[in-house]
């Protein structure tokens, strides 16, 4: 297929179709399983996944998540998590195109084929032949695949090779100016053919096809599905729903502990500058080229107030799989692409490495087979969800990816991963373009360094591409802000030396063009 990253390979057995199991049995059920069959393709019985995937959400906007404020409310997606598994460290990526492209080969970022960015952003393209999308597989394979919402991975959406229902907004096609339309306004491309602007609220036109779906119209009633459901909400410009408009009145939003520099023990870029100032009453607003903006309080609000109609859509979604009755045999994963900071470290963007960035939702529900009411600790990142569906579905991976199967926590969510999560940010670029590290940035707010990190041990280990940078390293538990800078410590050097051999070791493992290339380390090199 012209790349190495899509050699195919014969997988372990697969798991058989995991329906109807009670929870007391999963355990001593699903070993078995996994030892004593192999499915050649999918069948009536095999699980559905539906993977609902939002935009710019971040943990704490998820109030079952100990990081929400104490008056955010999403009932929906805590009952969802009531009913599976919630994931306390999850990575998804840096920005919206990276997260996307993972999502649909399993691959990192610097480690995509094809992909690249062409003419003004969001522009970008690829070669289907030599970057294979792996819904393709599934179809081949027995599954009726769907794709509803947001698309950003190029002009080419897939349809009729990878899915057999679209209904999406493209970025940026017909339109670079239809790009910015993420609430309203949308123009909308139904199974490869433009249909004109649907002038609906975003996240409630999508739940609505959703549902359908789920109910049984646009798919073959004798098949079982995937559907990714990519909302737009609640990226920017974080327009809540009419009725949602009133909502969190008077609440309390402190400002985080390091909202101004001077930030000490973290890199240059993210040390010295910021893109909120105080204004003459003492608010905190955001300030550029000596104009204040929107101020973090209100920013915030409005912030929490999009994400309410996603939650309304997550109940939606699920009391259709309930009335149906395919909740018991539906993989239901919820999450987002990235995060997004409000004032913490002093940024108002994704893109940096840090958990009030990029930190997402992570929650993983099927009831009687997927543990209930649980939370698992281990680190995960969303390239490893590519293999588990895979597994869910009795079928073998089409080529080797980067992440890892995470069937076995979601057997047993309490016990310890010893597997490293690894994350690269390489700006706009893909695997043609970083075979070179790219010159960092001038900082203006929404910028950041080429960088790497590796999740392991309960360390988190930061590397940025700027020579002789210091290095970073957090306990993910004990530091949870990320605000205490251990690599700077002594006693921490150790540490710090086996998380970097590990991290250029990730980056081996998964190819990066430029692991020689990688710059010193300020006191390490």
């Amino acid at each position: 297929m012209g790349h190495d990253s899509f050699r195919p390979f014969t997988s372990q057995p697969s798991l058989v179709s995991p329906i109807l199991m009670t929870k007391q049995s999963l355990l001593l059920t699903l070993p078995l399983l996994l030892c004593n069959f192999l499915t050649l393709g999918a069948t009536k019985d095999s699980p559905n996944i539906l993977f609902i995937f939002t935009d710019d959400q971040s943990h704490r906007t998820v109030s079952s998540y100990p990081e929400a404020y104490d008056w955010a409310h999403t009932p929906n997606i805590d009952k969802l998590a009531e009913s599976g598994i919630r994931f306390s460290h999850a990575y998804m990526s840096s920005w919206c195109m990276p997260a996307r492209a993972t999502m649909l080969t399993g691959l990192q970022q610097h480690n995509i084929p094809s992909l690249h960015r062409v003419g003004p952003y969001p522009g970008a393209e690829y070669d289907p032949e030599e970057l294979p999308f792996w819904p393709k597989v599934f179809r081949e394979r027995g599954y009726s695949t769907a794709q509803i919402g947001k698309w950003h991975v190029g002009t080419d959406t897939g349809y009729g090779r990878d899915w057999d229902y679209q209904y999406v907004w493209v970025r940026p096609v017909p339109t670079r100016e239809n790009a910015r339309e993420y609430y309203v306004d949308q123009k909308i491309i139904l199974n490869g053919k433009p249909i004109g602007t649907v002038n609906a609220y975003a996240t409630d036109n999508y739940t609505n096809r959703a549902v359908e779906f789920i109910h049984g119209e646009y798919r073959d009633p004798d098949k079982p599905w995937y559907l990714w459901l990519c909302y737009t909400g609640i990226h920017g410009p974080f327009t809540p729903a009419d009725r949602h408009l009133d909502a969190y009145p008077n609440v309390e939003i402190p400002s985080p502990v390091d909202l101004y520099p001077p930030r000490p023990g973290k890199p240059e870029y993210a040390r010295e500058y910021g893109v909120w100032r105080e204004d003459p009453e003492g608010n905190a607003r955001t300030y550029n080229q000596g104009r204040f903006g929107d101020s973090l309080y209100d920013a915030t609000r409005q912030y929490h107030q999009a994400a309410l109609s996603v939650d309304e859509g997550v109940g939606r979604l699920i009391e259709s799989l309930r009335s149906t009755g395919q909740l018991e045999n539906t993989l239901v994963v919820f999450t987002s692409d990235q995060g997004f900071a409000w004032g913490q470290h002093g940024f108002r963007h994704k893109r940096a490495p840090y958990a009030a960035n990029i930190k997402v939702p992570f929650i993983v529900s099927m009831p009687g087979t997927v543990p209930a009411n649980k939370v698992c600790p281990s680190p995960v990142g969303g390239i490893d969800l590519v293999p588990t569906f895979f597994k869910f579905a009795n079928l073998d991976l089409p080529w080797k990816m980067d992440g890892r199967d995470m069937t076995s926590l979601l057997m047993d969510p309490g016990q310890t991963w010893s597997r490293p999560v690894l994350l690269s940010f390489t700006r706009e670029s893909f695997k043609p373009d970083t075979d070179r590290i790219e010159a960092p940035p001038r900082y203006t707010g929404n910028n950041s360094p080429w960088y790497s990190f590796v999740v392991n041990d309960r360390y988190k280990y930061i590397q940025s591409f700027v020579e002789n940078e210091i290095p970073e390293l957090y306990h993910i538990d004990d530091d949870p802000d990320e605000l205490q800078n251990l690599a700077l410590l002594p006693e921490y050097r150790k540490i710090v030396i086996q998380q970097k051999e590990l991290l250029a070791s990730e980056l081996k493992r998964t190819k990066a063009r430029f692991v020689d290339q990688l710059p010193s380390v300020r006191g390490f090199d």
